[in-house]
This record gives C-alpha cells, sequence and structure tokens, in this order.
C-alpha cells in the first residue's frame, strides 16, 4: 500500500513543532475509506476520513487526494496564507520534487507529456463513449445520434488508457490538480 507523508514545521507556544499528516491510499481493507493522521512531533493527534481539515495552531491544515494521489496538502493560517507541506524525500511526492529541483527542463518535459497524455486519452475516449449513449432510443430521439470519427483498435484504446494514467499519477506526485484534467479522479 503506497501512502504519502507531507511535513511542514510551525510554531506552537513559542516553538517550533513538526506537523505530519501521513495518507495511506487505497483505503480501510474493510471499508475502502481513505484517512489521514496527523502527527505532532512524532505523535498521533488527529485522524480523519478524507478530505479532512485539521485544526493546528495558527490556521488548519487541508488534505485531499484524488485516485493517482495528492492532490491537496496546505496549511492555511488565520489571515488565509497557504503553504504546501513538504513531502518525506523518500516518498514517491519527494522523488519528483527532488527530480524537479535537480532537472528543471526534464521535468517540465515530463509535465507537459503528462497534460498531454491526459488530454489525448480522455478526447479520444470521450468521442467513443458519446456514440453509444446517443444511440440509447430516449437519447437518440432527443438530440439526434453521433457517429465517432475514430475507430481505434483495442490495443491502441488500451495504450491511450494506460497513458492517460500515467499522466494522472504523475500530476498527483506534483500535487497538481486542475478540475478539468483531474475531475475525474477527485475524492
Amino acid at each position: 500500500m503506497r501512502r504519502s507523508v507531507l511535513s511542514i514545521t510551525l510554531p506552537v507556544q513559542g516553538r517550533p513543532v513538526v506537523h505530519t499528516v501521513e495518507v495511506k491510499h487505497g483505503g480501510d481493507a474493510q471499508t475502502g475509506v481513505v484517512r489521514a493522521g496527523l502527527y505532532l512531533d512524532g505523535h498521533l493527534r488527529l485522524g480523519s476520513k478524507l478530505p479532512a481539515r485539521f485544526p493546528v495552531a495558527g490556521g488548519h491544515i487541508e488534505v485531499r487526494t484524488s485516485e493517482g494521489g495528492m492532490r491537496r496538502c496546505h496549511f492555511v493560517g488565520d489571515d488565509g496564507t497557504e503553504q504546501r507541506l513538504v513531502p518525506d524525500p523518500r516518498s514517491a511526492e519527494g522523488r519528483r520534487m527532488r527530480f524537479a529541483r535537480e532537472h528543471p527542463a526534464a521535468s517540465g518535459l515530463i509535465g507537459a507529456v503528462s497534460i498531454l497524455l491526459l488530454l489525448i486519452g480522455v478526447g479520444v475516449n470521450l468521442l467513443q463513449l458519446v456514440e453509444p449513449i446517443s444511440q440509447i432510443p430516449p437519447i437518440g430521439a432527443a438530440v439526434g445520434t453521433f457517429e465517432s470519427p475514430l475507430r481505434l483498435p483495442l490495443w491502441l484504446n488500451l495504450a491511450l488508457g494506460f497513458g492517460a494514467a500515467a499522466g494522472a499519477i504523475e500530476r498527483a506526485m506534483r500535487m497538481r490538480y486542475h478540475w478539468l484534467l483531474d475531475g475525474g479522479a477527485g475524492t
């Protein structure tokens, strides 16, 4: 089971306290509910199902996931300022962040390819999905039928699906979320 661990150090009563959020992706074995835990200096203080909002000194920490990983993990101060929590360097998000820092051009290229894979995969699948939906008699009578201009072989549809999934996972590792690109993957 994959997990995300992100931290931020905040002052509590004049001393620095490490606030760590841990999310175990995939959820509970029985219920499937994904939960997050808030640790202060390594001690579990709060737990919640996601999305979560943990009250902390000076504000709160917001946590959301998508199907591919982390969607949002930010400290929001009482004054409205936001600060992203920093991923554990050993986590997938931490390794992706380090790669982006050490190889910004390659990271940018990978990010652009992930968006392209998502757009192509979603666009092609939507075109092919509209045709059978439009052939349902009440829908066809109301709006007419649609014939998709694309007839792709199964292997290419599968490849596009896997490419879109890989793009979604890459975006989740960078904690990037856009309602249009990643909307189908939000929780």
